[in-house]
């Protein structure tokens, strides 16, 4: 059953065409990635999906329902969040707080609200670091705390953008191990990510944007071997000369 579906969505900024026509699906219970070179035009159809810029045209349907244009905060409320690439918290405010924040759309008694945002704590590893300042947190502490804030919200579906930017190889083995979590708590997730190794091990589908249109989806093992693929990452010609090394050995 799909949680969402993207149609005919296109988006221009000027004479720039960030996005052009694109449909997606994303079903329930899934964790669908969303690929493709720097510019692309990925970050911008988060921000449309999430409400936080409209369409030109084209619709977003959200368990069902037209969300087309809907503000961010009302999005939210129906259980689609996204996360952000340049994560921003609230550097005077402790870990605790911070989640608390979040908590705070569902749960309006603040006691409350800050004894649940131990057991988010507790889901992406952060319960030693509760009472940490946000502005003490290290790259992958942040990265951590905006996964935390996010669930807090208690969503349905989550828009993660690229969580593992800027790890190294064990903390992001840590984060694919989380939005395994995630998705096993009942969360649907879709995720923009450059880290190709985590991409392929965690998704179930894959959409590859450039230039602002969808160019591919499938299973990872099928976009891997995408030759229109290869060449948008790699460049004219890149597949064939892949091709015909790989004859040659």
């Amino acid at each position: 059953m799909a949680v969402l579906e993207v149609e005919g969505v296109s988006k221009r900024f000027g004479g720039l065409l960030a996005v052009s026509e694109v449909a997606l699906r994303v079903d329930s219970g899934r964790i669908t990635a969303l690929i493709g070179p720097n510019g692309a035009g990925k970050t911008t159809l988060f921000a449309i999906i999430a409400g936080f810029i409209p369409p030109d045209r084209g619709v977003v349907r959200f368990d069902g329902r037209d969300i087309t244009g809907m503000p961010a905060h009302g999005i939210c409320r129906l259980g689609l969040v996204r996360t952000f690439q340049i994560v921003r918290p609230f550097a005077g405010l402790t870990v605790r707080a911070n989640i608390a924040v979040g908590m705070h759309l569902r749960e309006p008694v603040r006691r409350r609200a800050l004894e649940r945002a131990e057991l988010i704590a507790r889901q992406v590893g952060m319960e030693a670091m509760l009472d940490t300042p946000a502005q003490g947190l290290t790259t992958a502490g942040r990265k951590r705390l905006e996964l935390a804030r996010a669930l807090a919200t208690q969503p349905k579906l989550l828009l993660l953008d690229e969580v593992m930017a800027g790890l190294v190889p064990a903390e992001v083995d840590e984060i694919v191990a989380m939005i395994r979590g995630i998705r096993d708590s009942g969360v649907t997730v879709l995720l923009i990510e450059h880290v190709m190794q985590a991409v392929m091990s965690l998704s179930d589908d894959v959409y590859v944007l450039n230039n602002g249109r969808i160019i591919a989806h499938g299973a990872p093992n099928e976009i891997a071997a995408n030759g229109e693929v290869i060449e948008a990452y790699l460049g004219h010609g890149a597949a064939g000369r892949i091709e015909a090394r790989s004859a040659d050995a």
